[in-house]
Order: C-alpha cells, then sequence, then structure tokens
C-alpha cells in the first residue's frame, strides 16, 4: 500500500506560529549585533549619530566600538549560551514541569531579555559605551536561558501533537488504502516547521537590518520585543488543546550508572573489539534486570529491561550528533564573519547584513521545491534519500560554501587598494585603509548564502527529525537539547579560532572549515552507513513498543494498523494495533 503523512493539525500550525514569532525575535535582534559591538557610532552629517544609524553616510552603523575580534567572540559566546540552555531547559521539562510549561517559562526569560536589549540602545545609554556594553552583556545571558528554554521544548512539542503514532491503515474518500506513516509525517512536518522558522528568520533580519541603517538599535531591538509577544496569546488560548506530555521524573543518575556500568563491563584496550561491542545487542545485557540474581541487583537498579531498550536508543541517537559542531562551525560564519567580510565589498548602499536574508529567503523557496517536488519525484521513482544521506549531503554543501567564501575573500584582497588589510584601522602606502574596500559586488556573496541554505535542510532539518524519529518519548526533550548543545560546542571551536576572524587570515579561516566540513560528512557516512541500511527499523523506532536496535532485524516489525474511518475524518480516527 502506498506510504502517506498525517494531515497536518491546526496545533502543529499555531507552534509553529510561536517558532516563527520566537525566530524573528532572536534572528532579527542577533544579526545587528556584530554592527553593534564592533564598530563606533557613526557620525552623520558632521555629528555623532546617537542612535547608532549610519543612514546614507556610506559607512557601516555601530555603537560601541569593541572591534571586530571582540564582536566575534561575543556573538559567539551568544552563540554558544543560547545552545547550552537547552540543556537545562530539557532538564526541567522532563523531570518537573513538562514540555508545555517549560516552553511558557523560556517565553518569559526571553521577554525579559528582549527588554533589556532595547534599554542598552536607548541614545542616552549610547553615550556611556561602558554602561550599553553591560547592559547588553546582561541581555544576551538572560535572553540565552530563554532561547534554551523554548529552542528544547518547541520543536518536540509539535512532535506530540501527531495523532497517529504508529503505522497506520487507513482508507480514503476514494476507497484507496493506504498506511499513514510517523516517518514520512515526521519528515514532511519538520520541513514545514523549519519553514516557520526561516519565514521569522527573514523578516526578522531583512526588517532589522533597515531599521538598524535608518533609524537606530533602539528600534531594531524594539521591534523584535514586540513580535514575540504573539506567542503568550497563542499558548493561552492552545492551553486547553495541546497534547501535553507529563515529566517523567529523573532518569539522569540511573542512565549515568547504567551506562558506566555497561561500559565497565565490555570495557577492553582493543578499540575496534570494543566498539563492536558497544555495537551489538549483547552490549546492555549486563545491566538489564532480568539478567541479574535479585541479591547482586544495585539499588540504582529500580528499571525495568523497557527502560534500559529506551536507555539505549536515546544513547544510540546522541553518537549521530557527534559530528554535528563540524557543521555548525560553518554555519556560524554567516552570523558574525561574512558580515564582515560583506564590510569588505561594494555595498551599492545596502546594509552591510542585507545579503544574510537571502539564506532564509532561499531556505523558504528550497522547502517548496523540496516538499513538493523533488521528495515525491523520489518517492514515485523508490529512491531512497534517507536521514543519513541527506545529512552526508548537507555537510557536504557546507563544504563548498565555505569554498566559495574562501575563494571570495582571495579576490576582496586583490581588487582594493590595501590589499589584506581592507577596513582596518590603519595606513597604508599613505591610504586609510578603514575607508577603502573592494569594487566586487557584496552580491556575490550570495553564493555562500544559497549553499548553506540548501544544506540546512538536508543536515539541519533532519538532526531534528532523528532527534524525534530515534529517541524514546521519555527522553525527547533531553535528546532535543543533546541535538543543539553541539551548536554551542561549535560555537566553543569557533571562539577557539577567533585569531584567524581577522585580517589577513580570513582565507585561511574559511579554508580550514570548508575542510573540516568535507571530512566530517565523509567520517559520518563510514560510521553511520550500517543504520542508513536498516532504514525501515530506523523508522519504526519512533512508534511504541519497538525496542530493537538500529542495524538488527526486529522480532516482528509487522506493526500495522486498521482503521475503519477515512484518513480525511481525522478526529474520528481510531486505531488499535495489529
Amino acid at each position: 500500500m502506498r506510504r502517506v503523512p498525517e494531515k497536518l493539525s491546526w496545533a502543529l500550525f499555531s507552534i509553529g506560529v510561536c517558532e516563527l514569532a520566537e525566530r524573528f525575535s532572536f534572528y532579527g535582534a542577533t544579526q545587528v549585533f556584530t554592527n553593534f559591538i564592533a564598530h563606533p557610532l557613526p557620525v552623520v552629517d558632521g555629528e555623532v549619530s546617537n542612535t547608532g544609524a549610519s543612514k546614507n553616510a556610506g559607512h557601516s552603523s555601530g555603537a560601541l566600538n569593541q572591534g571586530s575580534q571582540t564582536a566575534n567572540a561575543l556573538v559567539t559566546f551568544n552563540q554558544f549560551w543560547c545552545y547550552i540552555t537547552p540543556l537545562i531547559g530539557a532538564f526541567f521539562a522532563d523531570v518537573y514541569w513538562g514540555r508545555y510549561k517549560a516552553l511558557c517559562v523560556g517565553v518569559v526569560f526571553a521577554m525579559v531579555g528582549h527588554i533589556l536589549l532595547v534599554i542598552s540602545a536607548i541614545p542616552d545609554v549610547l553615550t556611556d559605551s561602558s554602561g550599553a556594553l553591560g547592559c547588553f552583556a546582561v541581555a544576551i545571558v538572560i535572553m540565552g536561558f530563554g532561547t534554551g528554554f523554548f529552542k528544547s521544548n518547541c520543536s518536540v512539542i509539535i512532535a506530540d501533537q501527531r495523532k497517529v503514532q504508529q503505522l497506520t491503515v487507513a482508507k480514503l474518500k476514494t476507497g484507496e488504502k493506504v498506511i499513514i506513516d510517523p516517518a514520512l509525517t515526521n519528515e514532511r512536518l519538520y520541513l514545514w516547521f523549519y519553514l516557520m522558522i526561516n519565514l521569522g528568520s527573514f523578516g526578522g533580519q531583512l526588517g532589522m537590518v533597515y531599521a538598524e541603517k535608518y533609524k537606530g538599535y533602539w528600534l531594531a531591538y524594539l521591534l523584535p520585543t514586540l513580535v514575540f509577544i504573539i506567542p503568550i496569546p497563542v499558548l493561552w488560548f492552545g492551553r486547553n488543546y495541546y497534547v501535553k506530555v507529563p515529566p517523567t521524573g529523573s532518569v539522569l543518575y540511573q542512565a549515568i550508572c547504567a551506562t558506566s556500568s555497561a561500559v565497565k563491563h565490555n570495557w577492553t584496550w582493543n578499540m575496534k573489539l570494543f566498539w563492536r561491542r558497544a555495537r551489538s545487542k549483547e552490549f546492555w545485557d549486563c545491566v538489564k534486570p532480568s539478567n541479574v540474581p535479585e541479591n547482586e541487583r544495585k539499588k540504582w537498579m529500580c528499571y525495568d529491561d523497557n527502560w534500559i531498550d529506551q536507555l539505549r536508543r536515546g544513547i544510540q541517537v546522541c553518537a549521530i550528533f557527534l559530528l554535528f559542531p563540524f557543521y555548525w562551525i560553518c554555519y556560524n560564519q554567516i552570523l558574525n564573519n561574512l558580515i564582515l567580510q560583506a564590510d569588505q565589498m561594494d555595498l551599492g548602499g545596502l546594509p552591510t547584513e542585507f545579503v544574510a536574508v537571502l539564506d532564509p529567503l532561499f531556505i523558504i523557496v528550497f522547502v517548496f521545491i523540496l516538499n513538493m517536488g523533488f521528495y515525491p519525484m523520489l518517492d514515485r521513482m523508490k529512491i531512497p534519500f534517507t536521514p543519513i544521506k541527506r545529512i552526508v549531503v548537507g555537510f557536504i554543501i557546507a563544504s563548498f560554501a565555505m569554498t566559495w567564501s574562501a575563494v571570495l575573500q582571495h579576490y576582496i584582497y586583490q581588487t582594493n587598494d590595501c590589499g589584506n588589510n581592507v577596513g582596518d584601522h590603519i595606513i597604508k602606502n599613505g591610504i586609510e585603509c578603514k575607508d577603502t574596500y573592494s569594487n566586487l559586488s557584496v552580491w556575490v556573496q550570495a553564493g555562500s548564502y544559497i549553499l548553506m541554505a540548501l544544506s540546512e535542510l538536508f543536515a539541519s532539518v533532519t538532526s531534528m527529525e532523528i532527534a524525534v524519529l530515534m529517541a524514546p518519548n521519555n527522553m525527547r526533550s533531553t535528546v532535543m537539547a543533546i541535538s543543539l548543545f553541539t551548536t554551542a560546542f561549535a560555537a566553543a571551536i569557533n571562539e577557539a579560532f577567533s585569531p584567524l576572524a581577522q585580517n589577513p587570515l580570513f582565507i585561511v579561516n574559511y579554508a580550514v572549515f570548508a575542510g573540516l566540513s568535507f571530512v566530517a560528512g565523509i567520517l559520518f557516512w563510514y560510521m553511520f552507513r550500517s543504520i542508513d541500511r536498516n532504514q525501515e527499523n530506523l523508522n519504526l523506532m519512533s512508534q511504541d513498543g519497538y525496542l530493537d536496535e538500529v542495524g538488527y532485524k526486529p522480532e516482528s516489525n509487522n506493526k500495522t494498523m486498521e482503521s475503519e474511518k477515512p484518513v480525511t475524518e481525522e478526529k474520528s480516527l481510531s486505531t488499535e494495533q495489529a
């Protein structure tokens, strides 16, 4: 029978609207961070602009005058912080509050952070750059808490709203019987979810770069704050309609004890042998209560065999995320260094951040192409484009994006009067380099953003899909948080590479990241190709009752479900396990 995704409900759409508003606010504000930190208050018509707006003065907006390295360091810290706090948000969601309440707490934190951002950019505050910098630093810390609580739960709670959780046979109005496949639902769901993310990102980035340039930073921070009000009534209205998964209590201590005991029992200094044991079904048998005599069980063994199977699944998912930092270090370049690169080119009167809006714009375009053309075509041709393959392709395309940036940087150095000191605050050959730029149009940067946008739909979207697909229900927020934590780890790597974020080393900066992403993509395929060969088992992992390990044929994978009602009548759709 033909497999189809589940029809998306209004609950899914409303959560997507919340994500759109949050991303509008987050990216709208953070898009102008680099110029806000790096450049001084501009001089417009002979007077210092107390709002930071450069208007048509021919140079960048600015406020704090801390330089490019400080800007890169603070922006990178913000990325790190915003993606380490999801671990905290996931902990409170899974242990104490549940995902819905944790999501609401995230909204409160983020709103406070946004208000402090507005305060840091008030003209009277900007006259004291040290005070403005202090307020700005506190704002990004508090806003980071909000982002962490929001991101670790929003992308999971949207999957909780699916009505069909197992393979289900349903009859259409036409009389045709089809299989509603949760894995296919996840694939389509997260593409549309990513569309909402980038609609918000596109609107925020495009609007705020013009607000920054023509009105000042107070407006560039105020508008995202106002948009972030939207999730409050939406979440309040949906509180009685959303599926709310209750907290399951702390499993961290038991998970650590069980994992360490299994590792100790199977440990050998022969890494090849240990890796083989770790991937085997028998690795976890030593910590299953059914295999341990009652008088030898540890105090922490207050669980059943099913819980160990769930833990195994969660750890398998986390292993897939190990190489993702090498993808995110490429993505992070569009948030800082590519903005600095744009400032070294002929802007044609555009804000330096303007070309960056091509990333969300082309994601929006590519989502429709993939969802309505490319993926259905592959389905009809029966060509399996599995999550593992998609991630590998995403890594490789990200490498191409960085290669484009490195080559472009080379030509920037060749086409300006100061060579590899373009834009620096020095005098070279009698020329003020801070006023120089390449005669190359900033639109040449578009190639980097287009390639990165396409890579996100193959790598980033699929990482969210896998986090929900493979993780057991009681660990989904935690697994999603670990997935997001790879972005924080990438930010830490970027921090280590901060010395490369300056002239004349920008070419080396992009070339190193291109090489790391390419090698990581090849290594990813080598490590997880066995999962790719067992894609059906991977799909079944998201279904209740499926406990077997990826790479092993389950005893019974015949989990079809029968429905007497047509799929178009989803509210009355009844299911029972065959």
